[in-house]
């Protein structure tokens, strides 16, 4: 009987964060990107990946598509982004793994 308990707690809160995370959306925008990072935050394909203030910010030069994941691998976003500059505001500072492609990057928030 513990052990059903359990599971569904473990459901009932998997459930729970899935949902939270499905209301994280990427905005575009036309401002300039002031974010530093560690690293040279641009890819052989021209975009741009940067971390700062709980954003991550994408800029790129043609049509992607993306993967936010959490550094214990659960998936916060997945999208196609267009041309330009796009943020993805994060309610929780950390460690993410931005997906374009075959490309991973760490990004630090």
């Amino acid at each position: 009987m513990r052990r059903l308990l359990a599971i569904l707690s473990l459901i009932f809160v998997l459930g729970l964060g899935n949902t939270a995370l499905a209301e994280i959306q990427w905005h575009e925008t036309n401002r300039e990107v002031t974010g530093k990072s560690l690293n040279d935050p641009r890819t052989s394909d021209g975009i741009e990946i940067y971390g700062s203030n709980g954003t991550i910010t994408i800029v790129t030069p043609k049509r992607i598509s993306v993967r936010v994941y959490t550094i214990l691998g659960q998936m916060v976003s997945q999208a196609t982004l267009q041309p330009g500059t796009s943020e993805l505001k994060l309610g929780s500072r950390g460690i993410y793994l931005v997906r374009i492609g075959n490309l991973t990057q760490k990004v630090a928030i």
